[in-house]
């Protein structure tokens, strides 16, 4: 049986046409914003605009092409999920979350908006429901569907971690703050106004306009805030081993001329190592091994 409308819904979706956000709408109304997103898909608040001259003039078969191709690009079954009425929103929003984590207490916590504590024994206990778990798989089943990696695949990851440039991730310098009190900024005696201090200083880049796929930690301390990438020196000898695999690759010419933008010789050396190895299992002396000559490289 169909879930009942909640009356909530059109309330939402008049504050929603006013201009108000999602979660301005949440807290006036006392739901989740989790919700108000659910009921903004499902009833299709969007779909009433009014459309341009442009797009009143389109035939009806080239809207219908470009839906298609839309929607096949966009298909990850979250469209069913949040149609499933079988479940409430919170449910719908669980196991859409559920699915990119795997992680309970986390989606639950997104989902309903509650404390860590709550969502780490109600998210466990969700898990247990029938129509979560099966509609949980079948998401699951969809995203194994879809993962096909391809050897191209692999050695465009690495090239990105290769030739990351931390310049577009964020930016650094000096910048004058409030000199602080304990009982907040100090002011000049003579002028009133707020004395300064000029201290180091690291902002992030909005993290829809980088690379999240080859960053490997963001950390906030009391030194402030630090960002570490993916290992670049690994990436560069995973190319370099591949490279000398398949020489016609299509991308060794892109390598080639990045790494010679960079100034770099790791592969070269790489290279080198290699030849010498290959020169000791070659031409063994007596009682030497690959650590013998390690030993004597660094003494040299």
């Amino acid at each position: 049986m169909a879930a009942k409308k909640n009356p909530l819904t059109d309330k939402a979706q008049e504050l929603y046409k006013s201009g108000m956000k999602l979660v301005d709408i949440a807290d006036q109304l006392n739901c989740s914003a989790a919700t108000i997103r659910t009921w903004k898909n499902r009833y299709r608040w969007d779909d009433n605009e009014s459309e341009t001259f442009q797009k009143k003039s389109e035939t009806k078969r080239n809207v219908s092409k470009k839906k298609a191709r839309s929607e096949t690009a966009l298909d990850d079954g979250t469209r069913e999920t949040l149609q499933n009425d079988d479940l409430t929103p919170e449910q719908q929003m669980f196991c859409i979350y559920y699915g990119r984590t795997f992680n309970a207490a986390q989606s639950y916590q997104k989902a309903y908006g509650c404390k860590y504590e709550s969502a780490m024994v109600r998210g466990s206990e969700l898990l247990r429901n029938v129509k979560v778990r099966q509609e949980i798989e079948r998401l699951k089943e969809i995203k194994r569907q879809q993962i096909i990696a391809t050897e191209e695949d692999f050695v465009e990851i690495q090239m990105r971690i290769a030739f990351a440039d931390i310049g577009d991730y964020l930016s650094f310098g000096r910048e004058k703050v409030d000199v602080m009190g304990a009982f907040g900024p100090v002011k000049d005696s003579e002028t009133g106004e707020t004395l300064k201090k000029e201290v180091n200083s690291v902002k992030l880049n909005e993290s829809y306009k980088v690379d999240t796929q080859i960053i490997q930690e963001v950390k906030q301390g009391k030194d402030g805030v630090s960002l570490k990438l993916a290992d670049k020196q690994k990436a560069y000898d995973w190319l370099t081993k591949y490279f000398l695999m398949h020489p016609d690759d299509k991308y060794k010419a892109e390598f080639d001329k990045k790494r010679a933008e960079v100034k770099d010789d790791s592969a070269e050396q790489i290279l080198e190592n290699m030849q010498t190895i290959t020169d000791i299992l070659r031409h063994p002396v007596a009682n030497r091994s690959i650590d013998d000559f390690e030993e004597v490289q660094d003494h040299e």
